[in-house]
């Protein structure tokens, strides 16, 4: 680890436990980058692979009414589904082989 690294990592513990030793949990300084993430499109993601709500349903390992909600915006997926979405997302002719082997 260089010493540019190490300082920064040093300075964001000093801060965090000067926090802690005010008993100031709210955090007065903002994050210095925020990563978000865009919700799925799970309804594009199933037109990729030209399966009906069952049938991608059960390829998925879900209830076909959570598909609904995640496809109507009611809920988003989370954990190993939203990893699994992803990958059909990115190829999912190989998905679809590889889940019906």
């Amino acid at each position: 680890m260089n010493d540019e690294i190490f300082n920064e990592l040093l300075e964001s513990v000093q801060q965090a436990d000067q926090m802690i030793q005010s008993g100031n949990t709210n955090i007065q300084n903002k994050a210095a980058r925020v990563t978000e993430f865009a919700d799925l499109e799970v309804k594009a993601i199933r037109a990729k692979t030209g399966l009906s709500q069952n049938h991608f349903a059960s390829v998925l390992g879900v209830s076909k009414r959570t598909l609904e909600n995640w496809e109507q915006g009611r809920r988003q997926p989370t954990g190993p589904a939203k990893v699994l979405l992803k990958i059909v997302d990115t190829d999912p002719e190989y998905v679809l082989k590889a889940l019906h082997r």
